[in-house]
C-alpha cells in the first residue's frame, strides 16, 4: 500500500513530526511517498527515516518540490 503525504506548506520541526505520524499508521512493507520544499527538509527526513529503520527508496527533485520515497521496515 502507498501513502502520500504532502508537506510542502510545513516547516521544521513539524516536517519530521508528520512523516514520524504518517509511518506510524501504515505496516511493514507500505510506503510513504512524501512531497517536500526546502533544503533542510530535504537533508532531515531521509536521514531520520534511515535512523529509524526505514527504507528510503528515492529522492528527487520533481520541478520546484522534492519527492522522498519511504518503505516502512
Amino acid at each position: 500500500m502507498t501513502t502520500t503525504l504532502d508537506i510542502t506548506k510545513d516547516r521544521c520541526p513539524m516536517t519530521f513530526v508528520k512523516v514520524k505520524l504518517g509511518l506510524s499508521k501504515l505496516n511493514t512493507g507500505d510506503i510513504l511517498d512524501v512531497t517536500l520544499d526546502g533544503l533542510e527538509p530535504l537533508a532531515n527526513i531521509p536521514k531520520a527515516a534511515r535512523e529509524q529503520g526505514h527504507n528510503v527508496l528515492s529522492v528527487r527533485n520533481e520541478g520546484g518540490h522534492y519527492r522522498v520515497v519511504i518503505e516502512k521496515t
